[in-house]
């Protein structure tokens, strides 16, 4: 049974905000999906590069969106977009594989746990090849497909595989936590969403299968996870909620013209 937007995907967009930068390479607006505000944010991969952060220059995590916001502007550039990436372990690493500029930081994860999201089946990989595609797929189907990722990320659950929602969420369950996610609507575009108030993994899902028409998505975190733009600031958890980040997927800029 599909969850019930109000009249299915037009109608289901309750749009409350549209926010553009650089002449729509990135957009950002506001879905309702029940009783919780979702902010999404989507990317132009045609203009616009997909970064992924973990460790600066020392080998230390930058941690934070806003030691990554110093970075870049030490580097002479602005950071335009970032969100967290996948789940980490205790020991702030990524759990899962991880690639950046091509390298891999961080091995495939095909552990099946007993407990946790990450643990939740299926699991899976979002990433971006070296010819600027942006896919995401189930980590059991990942070394099959022999993708030549220049970034990548696992997490999990899958939130939409095949179109329809993990048929492991239950629409009445009461367990309710900020989500953020990521699906690819099409090889060049990429969509965030982060919702600004708790909300039940279905309902999550059904906002990436329903108003963003994905077929495959990938859950990123929980209750620790938020996206910020130069234009819209932070939306998703409280700031009291915030934990170190390992890595983080961003969007950097050339300095305006100003400086």
């Amino acid at each position: 049974m599909r969850f019930a937007f109000p009249s299915r995907i037009a109608a289901a967009l309750l749009v409350s905000a549209c926010l553009a930068s650089r002449a729509d390479a990135l957009e950002s607006r506001v879905v309702r999906a029940g009783d919780a505000d979702v902010r999404v944010v989507t990317l132009d991969l045609s203009r616009e590069t997909l970064a992924l952060r973990w460790l600066d220059a020392d080998g230390q995590p930058y941690g934070s969106i806003e030691a990554l916001k110093r970075a870049a502007e030490a580097d002479g550039q602005t950071l335009e977009f970032a969100t967290n990436a996948g789940m980490y372990d205790r020991e702030n690493r990524p759990l899962g594989l991880t690639i950046a500029d091509g390298r891999t930081l961080r091995p495939l994860n095909t552990t099946r746990g007993r407990s946790g999201n990450f643990a939740i089946q299926p699991n899976g990989v979002f990433y971006v090849d070296k010819a600027g595609n942006a896919g995401v797929v189930a980590t059991g189907a990942w070394r099959e497909r022999a993708i030549d990722a220049r970034i990548a990320t696992q997490s999990g659950p899958m939130l939409v595989v095949d179109g329809e929602i993990n048929a492991n969420f239950v629409e009445a369950s009461d367990s309710r936590k900020w989500r953020s996610g990521v699906c690819a609507p099409s090889p060049r575009r990429v969509a965030f969403a982060v919702s600004d108030a708790p909300i039940t993994f279905h309902a999550f899902a059904s906002v990436f299968r329903d108003a963003l028409e994905c077929r495959d998505a990938l859950y990123l975190d929980g209750t620790l996870s938020r996206i910020w733009t130069a234009a819209g600031g932070y939306s998703g958890a409280p700031a009291v909620m915030v934990k170190p980040y390992a890595a983080m997927l961003a969007v950097f800029g050339a300095p305006s013209s100003a400086d």
